[in-house]
């Protein structure tokens, strides 16, 4: 019987690894040449790396690409809310530390929801380390807020009080999971119902719910630190790529506009689609981000 050779892995294969950062086993997707240019991906809520799953094999034979899993999220750990804080501020620290232990000193960043405020502030903290953006429905301006979605939320940061909490705790049902992935979207037979039932999946895990109910109140962090990150876009002029899902009701197409203020160059590119406009667009928006890095990032 002859013998299989033995199969090599191509740089686009997609890696799944895992690694310690301060105690906490992140989860993290790694493809591409490992000389090559960084795209770091960052997820947003509900989900995780997974939103990634199209697009990292579009890039990956020009670039390394990584996308990990917060705390809480997709495949990483969850530590117990009693010894980790879930907070955006954590988050920031995390994927910090993550790229140093891979030795990662230039990155560029593709933000996504959740992605924004954790790569809005990695980019204030280490401006020199940052060599592009791409956005997508991802918030740095007040007009970004989309109404009623937000309104539960807001009450919410007014009080702290279980009362708002237990207001919002729909947001983690699969009812609002699947209105993220369904809202906006004109053909729902491109969108993987794959999708959504792994994000509530991992959702319904035992005390995941707590969790994301306290990202929800730490968000309102963020909104006092969009000044510095306005003057983060205007001393550093970032390259910035928007592809934005128009139809999103959650970081409505009002939000793309107001980057022009402070970044007059920034490319936008607005798609008639959802929240997830890499579900029903990723060859556009890979197309997009790819003749963006190769012109931008050296």
């Amino acid at each position: 019987m002859d013998q299989l050779t033995p199969r090599t892995s191509s740089p686009t294969d997609i890696r799944y690894e895992r690694v310690k950062v301060d105690g906490v086993e992140v989860f993290y997707r790694d493809a591409g040449p490992m000389d090559a240019p960084v795209l770091l991906l960052l997820h947003g809520f509900p989900t995780s790396s997974q939103m990634f799953r199209n697009l990292i094999p579009q890039l990956a034979d020009k670039f390394r690409v990584i996308a990990p899993d917060y705390p809480g999220y997709g495949q990483s750990e969850s530590p117990d809310r009693a010894k980790f804080a879930y907070t955006f501020e954590n988050y920031t620290n995390i994927v910090d530390k993550l790229t140093r232990q891979l030795d990662i000193e230039k990155y560029a960043l593709y933000v996504m929801d959740y992605g924004g405020p954790v790569g809005f502030r990695l980019a204030v903290k280490h401006p020199e380390r940052v060599t592009a953006f791409v956005v997508q429905n991802g918030n740095a301006y007040m007009e970004g807020f989309g109404h009623p979605f937000w309104d539960g939320i807001m009450a919410y940061w007014e009080t702290g009080a279980a009362k708002e909490r237990e207001a919002i705790r729909w947001l983690t049902t699969l009812k609002a999971t699947y209105w993220q992935y369904s809202t906006g979207f004109k053909d729902m037979s491109l969108v993987s119902p794959d999708a959504w039932t792994l994000d509530q999946a991992l959702l319904d895990r035992p005390g995941n719910a707590e969790i994301q109910l306290d990202l929800f109140y730490d968000y309102r962090t963020n909104v006092p630190l969009y000044p510095s990150w306005h003057e983060y876009f205007t001393k550093y002029q970032p390259p910035m790529l928007i592809t934005w899902g128009a139809n999103d009701e959650i970081f409505p197409a009002a939000g793309a506009p107001p980057y022009k203020r402070h970044l007059p160059n920034a490319e936008i590119h607005m798609f008639d689609t959802g929240h997830f406009a890499l579900e029903d667009h990723s060859r556009q928006i890979g197309d997009l981000i790819r003749e963006f890095l190769q012109r931008v990032v050296r």
